[in-house]
């Protein structure tokens, strides 16, 4: 037998000839020694051969003089350098480094008795990413962490976009189940939110409104600032504010708006001989108004029914972080029941609602809040033209500039190559599940760290609620089985055995046929 040595090292992977086949553990780690140079290593391959067992592992970073761990490699050894097992008194004092905020994942996948613990400043407030393909346990992985944050953080404050009615559902007689517990959450139909029209900035007003290839579009942007501002300002004389932005969150009423844009586009002089000066201008842009104002599907938006003036704003906040009656840790904002081509636009709303109240708070340090983006390849893709402008802005802003007013992002989906690449670039975590598809590999290879770009190899073959987690949240690279979360979301796969064995002989179609008229799922 050759002993325990490297043999290869090639574009940042080694390759080792070992006699013990219990060092070669998929997932584990080893210590790699040549003279003065230590490096810890994680064992991503196994084979056996007629010289002894073959590992392939990835350099994860140096163990300095003092023993102390330094992602990255500088000093590489040379082959024939020792491979031994890494010290149980080194790897727990690692994994432990961050025991004292209590705050844990799991398990160590090939370490069970080893609990896995993270940094919680690091992980929720310089953003982070889960993904994983459909069925590898995103859904577990988020309940679990949310029913961490907020046992181990009393105060904590999280917005979650639910997707798919995942985390607060209605069971058959209409009760209300949840993925956290009782008092922890409130749920709010997205329709019912109603973050109206007027909290809209002037450009995402124009984004909604202008059609950037009409002639007169231009025109339309020019009359459209003038009138808003002209009606904000009426409004803030009412307030008995002084000087007002065209941005700022006060009520103006849309039929207004809509009768300025009329009376321009029809305007005549010298008795209706003369066209006036914008006549046909607006054509375009009232037909667009006209048709936004018909469509049903914007009335959460479009026609407010309680957040019809500006003293409702207060009110809005209030149940938005969580401070309404009751009070709550997690406001699950169910999107579930809004027309797909809708949720872009509620999204985007969200997302500035929540950098927005940060930002105009003082207090922000002690009051940190949490975004949680359930899908978000669905709403926040890297293309797909105008339709997704408002939300890439909204989450991008977050991304970039939240850190700074205590506003973190946590990205979740299934499709990480079609996720804004600004938005996944700037998380300092990435809790990966299993990932089979080739190209979204590469995409979190080009995104995370060059020292742990390697490790996405592991990532097919990741068993289901097993993460490998990587990033500025735990104190090295770690393959982890997540704790299951209790309550459990609402994400089990169907039962096709027992449906198609057990399952009803009839449907109220009738029922299914008016859910889908009334564009509603309940």
């Amino acid at each position: 037998m050759p002993g325990n040595r490297l043999i290869r090292i090639e574009a940042g992977r080694f390759e080792a000839c070992i006699d013990d086949e219990s060092l070669g553990r998929l997932g584990g780690y080893v210590l790699i020694q040549c003279k003065d140079v230590r490096i810890l290593a994680f064992i991503s391959s196994c084979s056996e051969e007629a010289e002894g067992f073959r590992i392939g592992m990835l350099p994860l970073g140096e163990i300095t003089e003092d023993g102390a761990f330094v992602r990255g490699v500088r000093h590489y050894p040379m082959p024939g350098a020792a491979v031994t097992e890494v010290d149980e008194a080194f790897l727990e004092s690692m994994f432990a480094t961050y025991r004292d905020y209590g705050f844990s994942l799991g398990k160590v996948s090939n370490r069970p008795a080893q609990t896995t613990y993270l940094q919680p400043n690091a992980l929720f407030g310089r953003n982070f990413t889960i993904l994983g393909q459909s069925g590898s346990g995103k859904s577990w992985t988020v309940a679990s962490i949310l029913q961490q944050a907020v046992e181990t953080m009393p105060r904590a404050h999280i917005i979650l976009l639910d997707l798919h009615g995942e985390y607060c559902w209605r069971d058959r007689q209409g009760k209300i189940h949840s993925a956290f517990r009782e008092g922890s959450y409130r749920f709010i139909d997205a329709r019912h939110l109603e973050i109206p029209y007027w909290l809209m900035t002037y450009g995402e007003l124009v984004d909604l409104l202008v059609d950037p290839s009409d002639s007169a579009a231009s025109v339309q942007m020019a009359f459209l600032r003038e009138t808003l501002y002209t009606l904000k300002r009426k409004e803030a004389e009412r307030l008995e504010m002084g000087f007002v932005s065209i941005d700022a969150p006060i009520y103006f009423s849309l039929d207004d708006l809509y009768q300025e844009f009329k009376e321009a586009n029809e305007m005549r002089k010298d008795f209706g001989k003369t066209k006036g000066p914008l006549f046909g201008q607006f054509d375009e842009f009232l037909i667009k108004l006209h048709s936004r104002l018909s469509d049903v599907r914007y009335d959460f938006l479009l026609k407010p029914r309680r957040r019809n003036h500006s003293e409702s704003l207060p009110k809005l906040l209030r149940d938005f972080v969580g401070l309404g009656e009751p009070k709550c840790h997690i406001t699950v904002i169910d999107l579930s029941a809004v027309p797909f081509d809708v949720r872009p636009a509620v999204s985007a709303q969200i997302g500035r609602l929540a950098f927005e109240f940060n930002y105009w708070n003082p207090g922000r340090r002690e009051f940190p809040l949490l975004l949680v983006c359930e899908e978000a390849h669905t709403y926040i893709p890297r293309e797909g033209g105008t339709r997704y402008e408002g939300t890439r802005k909204s989450m991008e802003r977050i991304a970039k500039e939240g850190r700074k007013y205590g506003v973190g992002l946590a990205v979740v989906s299934q499709r990480p190559h079609e996720v804004s690449e600004t938005v996944l670039s700037q998380c300092g975590t990435f809790i990966c599940l299993r990932l089979a598809n080739p190209d979204d590999q590469a995409y979190i290879r080009g995104i995370v760290p060059d020292a742990e770009s390697n490790l996405m190899d592991v990532l097919s073959v990741l068993g289901r609620g097993e993460a490998m987690i990587m990033g500025e949240a735990v104190p090295l690279p770690t393959r982890v089985q997540i704790r299951p979360p209790d309550p459990a979301p609402h994400s089990q796969d169907v039962d096709y055995h027992a449906a198609w064995r057990e399952g009803p002989e009839d449907l109220d179609v009738e029922a299914i046929a008016d859910r889908w008229r009334r564009q509603g799922r309940r």
